[in-house]
């Protein structure tokens, strides 16, 4: 007897998971098993999609959904929990009262679209443990993993050159000492009929400079952004913050596919 088990989108078995934009992996850092690890984007350390020519050690990389629909790492079979907006390892706990509360509260459940390469994820209750007002607004918003850009520090050089640039671009101002108009903040531009919340302006708004992502550092951070009104999020949405959105799921297979076999 076989009974029907939702995956939400994710395959059965075990899997990988690479963030388009960065071409990086979900990772638990550093393979910790302890309750709160954060999950982080990694370079990949292993790219057998076979069972059979994988390292263990790359275990931390690899997930799967559990019969509860859970998403879950491999390498400790704890599930995956949002913590404020970060990704992180959780151990099953016992209720505490008022339920549900951010330390007891039923685990939210990660969908994976193959259409926009999105994961979403749902939530059973308010996922804003702090907000003493209680209110249905969240049942209506969307909730999504994205990556976050991260840019190599600036040098001494790098600074002389914005200040060159500025001066060049504004030469009146900077030869006569009137000050130039201080542009458009992100709240100025989006007091218009597009309602969007704080995560979303930091998300939809970085302007060009903050999503330059040229850091040599290995890691970057995979964050939960809220989304007030997806529709009018998705008309306004730059081609970059769109691929930090957007994920690969990738199967690992028991066995060569040119032996036959899954």
């Amino acid at each position: 007897m076989h009974g029907n088990v939702q995956t939400y989108g994710f395959p059965p078995g075990y899997f990988v998971i690479r963030n388009l934009a960065t071409n990086r992996v979900l990772d638990v850092e550093k393979d910790q098993i302890e309750d709160g690890t954060e999950v982080i984007l990694w370079a990949e350390t292993e790219t057998a999609l076979v069972e059979t020519r994988r390292r263990p050690e790359s275990n931390n990389q690899v997930f799967f959904v559990d019969p509860t629909g859970v998403l879950c790492s491999r390498s400790s079979g704890h599930a995956i929990d949002i913590e404020g907006d970060k990704l992180v390892l959780r151990h099953r706990r016992p209720v505490s009262y008022p339920f549900p509360n951010a330390y007891a509260h039923p685990l939210p459940i990660f969908s994976y679209s193959q259409e926009t390469g999105e994961i979403s994820v749902h939530f059973q209750n308010d996922p804003d443990y702090e907000n003493e007002h209680e209110s249905d607004a969240w049942k209506s918003r969307s909730y999504l993993l994205t990556a976050i850009p991260l840019r190599k520090p600036k040098t001494i050089l790098d600074d002389a050159a914005a200040f060159l640039s500025s001066a060049v671009s504004t030469p009146l101002s900077f030869f006569s000492g009137v000050s130039p108009r201080p542009q458009a903040t992100p709240d100025e531009v989006f007091k218009g009929p597009i309602d969007l919340d704080e995560n979303e302006v930091v998300e939809e708004d970085r302007g060009e400079e903050a999503e330059v992502d040229d850091s040599p550092e290995t890691g970057r951070k995979v964050r939960m952004v809220i989304i007030a009104n997806k529709y009018q999020s998705d008309k306004v949405l730059g081609d970059k913050a769109r691929n930090r959105r957007r994920w690969e799921v990738l199967s690992l297979r028991r066995v060569d596919a040119r032996t036959g076999g899954i």
